[in-house]
């Protein structure tokens, strides 16, 4: 599987996206994940005036695209604008970032380690580290989509036009929100400015996930690429889901695994003689992953802390978009079962290896179990 996977990123080597990645002259790292991803070796980026490379895993296919950045101690990245979304995630370091229209005044705002934030669409911004030691990020964007179309890097990052109706350059733009509420199984936070994704509090009476996976997702700069914080205990792992192409997700807190199958495997891979088709993906603090459209994927924590990963994808309550809600079986099909016409496969409908597995991997760290029978 891994092999076909492998063909689909060669078959989007032409597209704008790919030839422009080449053209920006850093590294191109490929593959289903990334073990850590602030330990990437990075290089000279001209245009950003920093150091980086490009993350271009299997399950992004052409709708997500991600950088890693850093930026010298009292150093700072070139000021941009560009025409596709973009949320930004501190990895380590403090500092702030300056942000403005070109006929408005600067705003400001400060960040440290696991800061989240989306600069509005086509507004100018300037990442500044303010400390001693180096600032890493990473960013997922949807410049895939935005070069795919336009083909001209130019258009894209020199288009004058200011999106008002986005960003008016409003003084407390980037003030931490309280604004939380629920849509359906999902709960909500509208706030253009997650201080430590470390630290939030998520939702913890919607266990549509599995036992004790606590959710909450972000609405940010009225964009359609957003993301969502989920944490369970150690000892616990989810159940398997699918859904589109494009969700990053990032390990924040603990260290387990996640496995991956093409939902044409079946539910029960193991048992129907197809699990060499299973992928196992071995995750901690600062791995990165991406699951293929259509696959199934399910994580486990064996750590002794509870797990915490940060997604980043589209699925905006406020503003969705075609391409996401197509992908979707229904409303919410990511916490409907199967047998229901959703996505997701309940505990007792699973492959009895993958308990066996689980009780197994935890007895070889010495984690004590918290999964009913």
């Amino acid at each position: 599987m891994e092999s076909e996977l492998k063909e689909m990123l060669a078959s989007l080597e032409r597209t704008g996206y790919c030839q422009w990645m080449k053209r920006e002259g850093v590294p191109i790292v490929e593959g289903f994940s990334i073990e850590d991803v602030r330990e990437l070796k990075l290089s000279p980026w001209h245009r950003m005036g920093g150091s980086g490379a490009f993350v271009h895993l299997y399950g992004m296919e052409g709708q997500t695209g991600m950088y890693v950045a850093e930026i010298p101690p009292g150093g700072a990245l070139n000021p941009e604008r560009h025409l596709y979304e973009e949320m930004i995630c501190i990895l380590a370091g403090n500092g702030a970032t300056e942000i403005w229209q070109d006929s408005g005044q600067k705003r400001l705002f400060e960040w440290g380690p696991f800061s989240l934030f989306a600069p509005p669409l086509n507004s100018w911004h300037r990442l500044v580290n303010g400390g001693r030691e180096p600032v890493r990020l990473m960013a997922v964007t949807t410049a895939p989509i935005a070069m795919d179309f336009y083909r001209n890097a130019e258009f894209i990052f020199n288009c004058p036009y200011t999106f008002a109706d986005r960003f008016r350059g409003e003084d407390d733009y980037f003030a931490t929100s309280q604004n939380f509420y629920a849509v359906g199984m999902q709960s909500i936070w509208e706030t253009n400015f997650v201080p430590d994704a470390k630290e939030v509090k998520v939702r913890d009476d919607l266990y549509v996930k599995g036992a004790e996976v606590g959710m909450v997702q972000f609405e940010s700069s009225k964009n359609a690429l957003i993301g969502h914080v989920a944490d369970w205990p150690s000892g616990r792992y989810h159940k398997a889901h699918y859904h589109g192409a494009g969700a990053v997700i990032v390990i924040l807190k603990s260290e387990g695994y996640t496995l991956l199958w093409p939902k044409e495997s079946g539910t029960q891979p193991y048992a129907t003689g197809r699990g060499d088709e299973v992928v196992e993906l071995r995750w901690c603090e600062g791995s990165v992953l991406s699951p293929p459209s259509g696959w199934f994927h399910q994580h486990f924590n064996i750590g002794k802390e509870a797990a915490r990963q940060l997604a980043l994808r589209f699925g905006s309550r406020l503003h969705p978009i075609g391409l996401h809600q197509a992908a979707k079986k229904k409303t919410d099909g990511v916490y409907i079962s199967v047998k229901d016409g959703g996505t997701m496969i309940e505990y007792e409908d699973e492959d009895v290896e993958i308990r066996r597995r689980f009780e197994e991997n935890l007895k070889r760290v010495g984690t004590p179990i918290r999964m009913e029978a």
